[in-house]
């Protein structure tokens, strides 16, 4: 067997997304095997109320799954896993290949061929980290694209939004709420609450700058509104009242996405969920707007350069 690449799946399906573009793309380059963990990251107890579990079955690519003894189950294994981590950075031979180590003993700025080719690896290098910057897999991108299409038996059936977004000037907003008070066991749900309030006030913000910008560029532009909780938001958009808004409603997270590669231009909100449907959209003459002072990520090229940051 080929020297491999075991990349640790966790966190919601944008972030996913991101960590195995990331892989896929550093395999091809080194010439090695991809396998997926499915396991590692999903066991904890709080993965489980946060909702979070693994979703690339949903797509087209080749779910190579990691054998058991290179994956952790439990919370003795994921301490044994900590110490092979913590004795992994003395040796010259890396079984680890770690985001965070990355941006902390370089700098965010450093060339990561350069910092790969400096790294000797083992047979097996497990890696982990949400690598969000297309700069780790853009040379990729027309494999991802296709990698990322949903199996037929997941896509949507919604056709009469769908034929609404194909037949519209249709522009794709997201608004992520509750971002860091969604999850029941945390502590300060007070303090994590106004957090989140602030986070989504914020975005608002944005999302207006950003309508009125599209609206002085081109005519007849409707809004599609997808997000985790519309509380408050129908009676928000309705100061529009030159634009039709349609709330995308009662669909799951993959159904969700997959009406992503309709509409024509994106108010991509700061999430990893909407990043990826602007990115993978493939209509012609596509426009991306993005915040140009909220990023959701600890990578500072999270927003890719061409699109206008507002």
């Amino acid at each position: 067997m080929k020297n491999s690449i075991i990349v640790e799946i966790s966190e919601g399906l944008g972030n996913q997304l991101f960590m195995y573009a990331h892989s896929y793309a550093l395999a091809q380059r080194k010439n090695i095997d991809l396998l997926i963990d499915d396991t590692s990251g999903f066991f904890k107890k709080k993965n489980k109320l946060r909702g979070q579990k693994y979703l690339l079955h949903h797509f087209m690519l080749e779910e190579n799954i990691a054998s058991s003894n290179l994956k952790v189950n439990n919370y003795y294994s994921l301490f044994v896993r900590k110490l092979m981590i913590f004795f992994d950075t003395f040796k010259n031979k890396k079984s680890f290949l770690i985001e965070k180590d990355f941006i902390n003993k370089f700098n965010k700025n450093t060339n990561y061929s350069d910092y790969l080719n400096k790294i000797n690896f083992k047979k097996n290098v497990h890696i982990k980290g949400n690598y969000e910057d297309e700069l780790f897999f853009i040379s990729n991108r027309n494999e991802l694209k296709k990698i990322f299409t949903i199996h037929d038996k997941y896509q949507s059936t919604n056709s009469q939004l769908i034929n609404l977004m194909k037949n519209t000037n249709s522009v794709s907003i997201h608004v992520r709420q509750n971002r860091f008070s969604d999850q029941n066991f945390m502590l300060n749900k007070i303090s994590l609450s106004k957090k989140s309030k602030m986070f989504t006030e914020k975005n608002l913000k944005y999302i207006d700058k950003s309508i009125e910008y599209l609206n002085s560029k081109f005519n007849d532009l409707t809004y599609f509104v997808w997000s985790n909780d519309f509380n408050g938001l129908e009676n928000y958009f309705l100061k529009y009242k030159k634009n039709k808004i349609y709330f995308v409603k009662n669909n799951n997270v993959i159904n969700d996405f997959d009406l992503l590669k309709y509409p024509k231009y994106f108010i991509v909100g700061p999430s990893t969920f909407h990043w990826w449907g602007a990115w993978l959209n493939d209509n012609e003459n596509k426009v991306c707007l993005c915040p140009k002072d909220i990023n959701p990520s600890n990578n500072i090229n999270f927003w890719p350069k061409n699109w206008i940051k507002i």
